[in-house]
């Protein structure tokens, strides 16, 4: 019977006996990630499982960068990784140098993934959608400008509407740092504010080769753009996230140019229809205005307008005279009332009284006396007559006798 060794050195001499095994240091392995943790370091931990067993993976920072999609639980993936045993733990675990998506191909998936988040963050909601200009002053362009695509677009502007003005931003459109080329040429369009629309493409390829224009970094410039942008990335059947976020998607770059201007021989058509029903329509109002007009002097009033100023004269006059009439009248019964009303006035006159010999005697204060009760023997009073007053004294107070 063999010695008994330490579990230390089990782990080291079976993972001594993996690391033997070519085979084990670079092989593909699919299956679905469970339980997968991102940490701050950039390392990802998961399970890559099947139906019948599971097997634990690490992948480190520096493979995990070069991801195009996100990992997440459920995912089917096939990865490349060496196969190896953990000494202190005894857990026998993948490293994991490369994952691709299982089926539908890294690329794909990355689309799939961003296009489903920028349209949570509501970055295709057509309510955001810029109407293009009608006839825009100038017209900006964001491809290489070398390809194909400005070519194409000039001749078609030349074609529709000869003196057009173009602004050219050369870019970048494939590999590495074209997204962040096309996205520095959107903001600095904006910053210039010299056009009114915005071409924003490139010729046809493979997903990998407009991959550039599937970049977030180009999603968010289109979306922050406050110039209208029309998309053209590739072909007719080519789709990429700055179609969907742009304000109009053209099928090509031809097509782009053909939204972006109008045709000049059509827009001058349409501006002497315009002119013609301008015209139809001032010479119908000009014909009902000579027809009311013609109506309005035929009327009488407008055909002998002395005739009426004469009649509304004469009722004026009328009119005056039953005025002064009735002013007269009222004036006379006035003075009727005011001679009634004098006589009466005059009748109850104190110095129609005192001219019938009555008089008002008053004492010292210019009370009148209505009583003997009032004065003594001695006091002076003022005796008023018609013509006059007299300064008395009182000698002798007599009671008024009725019986003489």
């Amino acid at each position: 019977m063999s010695q008994p060794i330490s579990v230390t050195e089990l782990n080291h001499y079976v993972a001594l006996y993996l690391e033997k095994n070519e085979l084990l240091h670079s092989i593909q392995v699919k299956g679905e990630i469970s339980g997968l943790k991102a940490y701050a370091s950039g390392h990802l931990y998961f399970t890559l499982k099947d139906a019948n067993a599971q097997v634990s993976c690490v992948m480190f920072k520096g493979q995990a960068m070069r991801l195009r999609f996100k990992p997440v639980d459920g995912t089917a993936v096939v990865v490349t990784a060496k196969a190896s045993l953990y000494d202190r733990d005894g857990k026998f675990q993948l490293y994991v140098s490369s994952m691709n998506a299982d089926g539908i191909g890294d690329l794909y998936l990355a689309f799939e993934q961003l296009k489903k988040r920028l349209e949570d963050e509501g970055l295709f909601d057509p309510t955001h959608k810029k109407a293009i200009p009608r006839l825009p002053k100038a017209i900006g362009v964001v491809t290489s400008p070398s390809g194909a695509v400005i070519r194409d677009i000039i001749q078609v502007l030349s074609r529709r509407f000869p003196n057009f003005r173009l602004q050219l931003i050369p870019v970048q459109v494939q590999g590495e740092g074209a997204a962040a080329s096309i996205a520095a040429a959107i903001d600095r369009f904006n910053q210039l504010g010299s056009v009114d629309v915005l071409i924003v493409g490139r010729g046809g390829g493979s997903l990998e080769d407009l991959w550039a224009f599937n970049e977030e970094v180009v999603a968010r410039s289109v979306y922050r753009s406050k110039i209208p942008i029309i998309s053209a990335v590739g072909h007719e059947t080519d789709f990429t996230i700055c179609d969907f976020v742009a304000d109009v998607r053209a099928p090509t770059p031809s097509a782009a140019a053909e939204l972006a201007m109008p045709v000049k021989s059509e827009e001058e058509d349409k501006i002497a229809h315009l002119e013609n029903r301008l015209y139809q329509a001032l010479r119908r109002r000009t014909q009902l205005e000579n027809q009311r007009l013609d109506a309005l002097i035929s009327r009488p009033v407008l055909a002998s307008p002395l005739m009426r100023i004469e009649t509304e004269q004469r009722e004026l006059e009328t009119l005056v005279h039953h005025l002064r009439s009735a002013g007269q009248a009222q004036l006379n019964r006035s003075e009727r009332n005011f001679a009634v009303l004098s006589g009466k006035l005059d009748a109850l006159s104190p110095l129609k009284v005192l001219a019938r010999g009555y008089a008002v005697a008053r004492d010292a204060q210019g009370k009148s006396l209505v009583s003997t009760a009032l004065v003594q023997p001695g006091d002076l009073i003022d005796v008023w007559l018609s013509d006059g007053r007299l300064d008395c004294t009182v000698n002798q107070i007599r009671e008024r006798s009725f019986s003489s």
